[in-house]
């Protein structure tokens, strides 16, 4: 139910305002000051304030951002004085929702309640979602409930408190980082910094730079020294992702660190010393990649004191579909569309799906969806084309513009919206990819 505070120092509005209020079934409290109103505020979190301007112990204006810092996602609704527009005016300036005049507005009263509830629901909403669908680096934000998942947040959990290291594999997409933001979070290590690198997006002389910093002069457009990421993570987490991508110079480098805590910057002569805690992932095989000689077998057993495998997407279950509804709520409030319902043969083509992509992939896709929605509904024929046929659903295969079509979705789909990929793998110049984009009616993020 919805709360709203009625803040005003005469008691006949106050009474007149809450029955009214009151009648179309919200929760109602009353103060008559600023001071018992941010008692009130404090204690009930009210979502609605209603404030009249000139109260006992202040301005009401002047109080706005004192109540809406208490409120948080709360809305303020000002009680003016007759055709007194300035403080209306001056009202919203300072952050609130809106205001009625007393005596003449009362038939705009219920529908600005409405409109200001809606809003707030909105708000709180979206901040939860978003507290999923981002970066929220804890345990209860990894969303699933099958047996696999739940065993390695088992084993994390465990390891957290420790100082162990941890190699996390799985395949790409599978949410190693926001493992490993948890497990920083749960340690003892939470009040240090959690510092993420993705070894494999940086080239070999670019990433020992970044990750151990470097001295002036060291190379050319180094004209200060500047802290590694290794320094940046003291007292904390580094969280090294890809980690069979290094190059053989960078693991020798990486070895020592971990087993003295040291390290020389590029083009310094002086050793540094972190306290850092690492935890690396990766989706290859490392082992088999020290049998090759492409690792080193003493930095693979210094990384593999504790190992967690991530499971697939696909072999999740029904998480595919608490992860979809979860990306669909969420993108829809950013979007600001509204979702009614969702076809049930939408849940079953992407439970049915390989997702090779694991969660990466599902995330993107269901954007796209929500992108395609339309009338409050979202379909099958919505998904991407590869989906739609994997569950049986037909195209011309004989007419040579319908497989072209598919192709080029397939194509746009595999390299996650990346025009200049997907014209490079199919052979054909960017500006006929567009072209056939745009002659087929291709949807694109």
């Amino acid at each position: 139910m919805t709360k709203v505070l009625i803040i005003d120092d005469e008691i006949q509005i106050r009474t007149l305002l809450s029955r009214i209020i009151s009648l179309e079934g919200y929760e109602v409290f009353q103060a008559d000051s600023i001071k018992n109103g941010i008692k009130q505020i404090t204690e009930h979190q009210p979502d609605i304030v209603l404030c009249d301007v000139f109260l006992p112990d202040g301005n009401g204006v002047s109080a706005i951002p004192q109540l809406k810092s208490l409120l948080h996602e709360g809305e303020i609704i000002m009680l003016t004085a007759h055709g007194n527009i300035t403080d209306g005016v001056q009202s919203i300036k300072s952050g609130a929702y809106n205001y009625l005049t007393k005596g003449d507005d009362n038939n705009r009263i219920i529908p600005m309640l409405t409109n200001a509830a809606e809003k707030v629901t909105q708000q709180k909403r979206l901040i939860k979602l978003e507290s999923l669908i981002n970066k929220d680096y804890s345990f209860g934000s990894i969303i699933g409930k099958s047996t696999i998942l739940l065993t390695s947040v088992e084993m994390a959990k465990k390891v957290a408190p420790t100082e162990a290291t941890i190699i996390l594999t799985g395949e790409t997409g599978t949410g190693k980082e926001v493992f490993a933001g948890a497990i920083h979070n749960a340690s003892t290590r939470t009040k240090g910094s959690f510092v993420a690198v993705n070894c494999g997006a940086l080239s070999g002389d670019l990433i020992e730079s970044e990750m151990f910093g470097y001295k002036a002069g060291a190379f050319t457009g180094a004209t200060k020294d500047k802290k590694g990421l290794f320094e940046q993570a003291d007292k904390g987490t580094i969280f090294l992702d890809e980690v069979g991508e290094m190059s053989p110079t960078l693991q020798v480098k990486l070895l020592r660190a971990l087993e003295t805590g040291e390290f020389i910057p590029v083009g310094d002569t002086k050793t540094r010393r972190v306290d850092v805690r690492v935890i690396t992932a990766t989706n290859r095989n490392l082992k088999e990649m020290v049998e090759k000689g492409e690792f080193r077998e003493d930095l693979f057993y210094r990384l593999s004191v504790f190992a967690i495998e991530l499971p697939p997407l696909r072999e999740r279950g029904d998480d595919i579909i608490l992860l979809a509804k979860v990306f669909i709520e969420g993108f829809a409030a950013k979007m600001n569309c509204v979702i009614n319902s969702v076809e049930d043969a939408f849940f079953q083509a992407i439970k049915n799906n390989s997702w090779h992509g694991n969660i990466r992939e599902l995330r993107n896709v269901i954007e796209r969806t929500i992108i395609l929605s339309s009338d409050g509904i979202i379909k099958l024929k919505d998904l991407p084309i590869d989906i739609q046929i994997s569950q049986g659903e037909t195209i011309d295969w004989v007419e040579l513009a319908s497989v072209e079509k598919a192709h080029i979705c397939r194509m746009l789909q595999y390299t996650g919206g990346n025009k200049t990929e997907a014209a490079r793998l199919m052979k054909i110049g960017l500006t006929t990819l567009y072209r056939k984009i745009e002659e087929y009616s291709i949807p694109t993020q």
